[in-house]
């Protein structure tokens, strides 16, 4: 499991003090439009305030009620704003730990000519190639050409454990900033300077390119309704108290609007949704998209790319199979010789067991031919005198040996299958037309994967393995990860009509990947999660990056999306459970001198009207504060069932936003009676 990385806390003055500042900014009106309950807020405020000046010209006796009333309404306005601001001030906080990795960089780039030029990092273009050496920083983001090299990632994921990256395959990308620990590699840059990965999170981060999501906008929608609903039952309240013959002022008729809108969650709404982000910045995931963050908390489906994401990515010669007649160090020489030109990490795995189990030492002499491994003819080779050495695919060794699958031998079909069977990878060894045996290259699956799909599966999200391998290789694979079902001989277009197909049915899906050939699935899937360790293009398409590169990381993504909607869901419980229990407060205060039968509502005893107006608007305020905490944290999720989730919601945010503004608003009574403040 990724390790959270330690957030700054609520009262930390590193963000405590900015956050002030931050608030005290947002107060501009052309800001606060973009939140309709807090706005109407600052202006009911800013109204409050005049008559509290009129007050104290005209009527002195009666400013003190009215300054109270506005200065508790203009900390209702600031308390919601320093909300927002303390989301924020958290989501630098991480933005300015990924600068400080953005040092002043050189380069040296390689010139048509061979020459090393020194030049800044920023002078670089994209196509350029550049030479990074052990203990150099890697000027930009780009692609490994040449070389393999152990780059340290710890200033971009965290995590102090050094990387491979080399030149092909899905392990090439590179990010700027990094340190390369050993050996050289050379880079091509493909991305402009202010334009990289750590440049567009630090942007993400920071909020700049933050949009409401649907649900957001909804709920916007929702707050702003009832906003005008109020409006209009605070006009009829004071038509019926002048109808009735009660006296209600302005003051106070603005004072029970504010106290009746959604101005809890409303003031929290935002806050919410830069939180849910930075969580998952605190889990090492970057999100370009809050849609994406949502839509993690209703996924249904996950897909996951098996090579570099299941299991490790490259295979390992784990075991020789000689055929009969032949031994398991002549099998294990021929399998070394006919590896030397097969610079892949598979390549280098079986020279690795070959000298490291039988002590055979590559031979010094010469080969009359040497046939390098391409992904074309899957084969690799030496010729020595009468000797024809390939390794390779199966069906590429039968193909050189002449020999079709129907023709080959028994115990060499066993073999193979023996293999497939268990979930490796078969490799045959041949000299000329005989079948010296198969070579186990073994997929390493991930340690405690899974118990990881097991806690996702509790969730109700299905996991799905995708893989190129045959079928009986895949099944192998995919019962011992423990994965639901698997998708095997997939090409990109399966994996994307899979995605669609799912789609129309109304599921939302999730897709895991690394490599370039995932790019099209990652891009069509609701929530698509690209590894760090992968291609640029993979990333690309990708609404989301785990720089952990934990395929299982979607279990806190998706606890994260749940987090999101019900902390949004419990805390809109909350404020219009308030205003209920607010409503029912307050009114039966306000008018049992002209409606004594009222008496009976008034069960908390208020000392006086101007006290229950008093009270409440101070209870309004003071619980926004009160609920940032939990905003920033978001609710609590467990895996439950709808129903059960939706009891304890309404069980927890529902009754205790009715209970708790009763008990409340009657401790604030009580101190504001004892202090003689109205």
């Amino acid at each position: 499991m990724s390790k959270d990385h330690h957030a700054p806390g609520f009262l930390d003055p590193s963000i405590l003090l900015p956050a002030l500042r931050g608030a005290v900014l947002k107060l501009d009106p052309r800001l606060l439009l973009r939140n309709p309950v807090i706005f109407v807020t600052e202006i009911v405020a800013a109204v409050v305030s005049l008559l509290f000046l009129r007050d104290l010209l005209v009527q002195p006796g009666t400013a003190a009620f009215s300054g109270q009333i506005a200065a508790w309404l203009w900390f209702t306005v600031l308390f919601a704003t320093f909300a927002e601001a303390v989301a924020e001030g958290r989501g630098r906080a991480q933005a300015d730990s990924l600068k400080r990795s953005k040092t002043d960089l050189t380069a040296r780039r390689v010139e048509p000519d061979g020459r090393l030029a020194r030049i800044a990092a920023t002078e670089l273009k994209i196509g350029d190639i550049v030479l990074v050496e052990a203990g150099d920083l890697i000027p930009g983001d780009g692609e490994v050409i040449e070389g393999v090299a152990s780059v340290n990632e710890s200033a971009i994921t965290g995590e102090s454990a050094p990387v491979i990256r080399e030149s092909g395959g899905d392990r090439s990308a590179v990010t700027g900033g990094t340190q390369v620990l050993s050996d050289a590699i050379r880079v091509k840059i493909t991305v402009a300077p202010g334009s990289s990965f750590v440049d567009r999170m630090i942007a993400l981060i920071e909020g700049a390119q933050r949009q409401k999501t649907p649900n957001e906008i909804a709920l916007s929608i929702l707050l702003s309704g009832l906003t005008l609903i109020f409006l209009f039952v605070c006009v009829a309240i004071w038509g019926l108290a002048g109808y009735s013959g009660t006296l209600l002022s302005v003051t106070v008729l603005a004072a029970l609007l504010v106290t009746l809108i959604p101005t809890t969650i409303g003031g929290l709404l935002s806050a919410i949704g830069i939180a849910g982000m930075d969580r998952l910045v605190r889990f090492n995931v970057i999100a370009t998209s809050g849609r994406a963050v949502e839509a993690a908390g209703d996924v249904d489906t996950l897909l996951l790319d098996k090579t570099g994401t299941i299991t490790f990515g490259n295979r390992m010669a784990s075991d020789f199979l000689p055929a009969p007649g032949v031994t398991a160090a002549e099998l294990a020489e021929a399998a070394l010789l006919a590896s030397l030109a097969d610079e892949t990490p598979e390549g280098r795995s079986v020279i690795a067991l070959a000298t490291g189990t039988f002590g055979i030492a590559p031979p010094a002499a010469a080969f009359d031919k040497v046939i390098h491994f391409t992904a074309e003819t899957r084969l690799s080779g030496v010729d020595k005198g009468e000797r024809r050495l390939r390794k390779g695919a199966v069906d590429s060794i039968l193909r050189f040996a002449g020999l079709t699958e129907q023709e080959a031998p028994a115990a060499f079909l066993r073999a193979v299958e023996q293999v497939a069977r268990s979930g490796g990878t078969p490799l045959g060894v041949v000299d000329a037309n005989r079948l010296l045996g198969v070579i186990h290259l073994k997929d390493v699956v991930k340690p405690g994967i899974k118990e990881r799909f097991a806690a996702l599966r509790a969730m109700g999200i299905r996991t799905v393995m995708v893989t190129g391998d045959n079928p009986v290789t895949a099944a192998a694979i995919a019962s011992e990860a423990g994965v639901d079902d698997y998708l095997a001989q997939a090409t990109p277009e399966d994996k994307l009509q899979y995605i669609r197909r799912e789609q129309q049915g109304g599921r939302l899906i999730a897709m895991c990947g690394d490599g370039t050939n995932d790019a099209p699935a990652l891009a069509q899937a609701d929530v698509g999660v690209a590894m760090q360790t992968g291609t640029q293009a993979a990333r690309e398409a990708a609404n989301m990056v785990d720089l952990d590169s934990s395929p299982t990381k979607l279990i806190e993504i998706v606890e994260i999306g749940k987090q999101l909607l019900m902390t949004r869901g419990s805390l809109t419980t909350f404020s219009i459970a308030n205003d209920v229990a607010k409503y029912f407060a307050i009114i039966p205060a306000l008018f049992v001198a002209t409606y004594p039968a009222l008496d009976g509502l008034n069960i908390m005893r208020l000392a006086s009207p101007q006290s229950a107006i008093l009270s409440a608007v101070i209870f309004n305020a003071l619980i926004i504060i009160a609920l940032i905490p939990l905003a920033l944290k978001g609710v609590a999720y467990r895996p439950a069932g709808a129903a059960s989730l939706l009891r304890r919601n309404l069980f927890v945010y529902g009754l205790g936003g009715l209970l708790l503004p009763f008990a409340g608003i009657k401790i604030i009574d009580l101190a504001v009676s004892a202090l003689n403040l109205v």
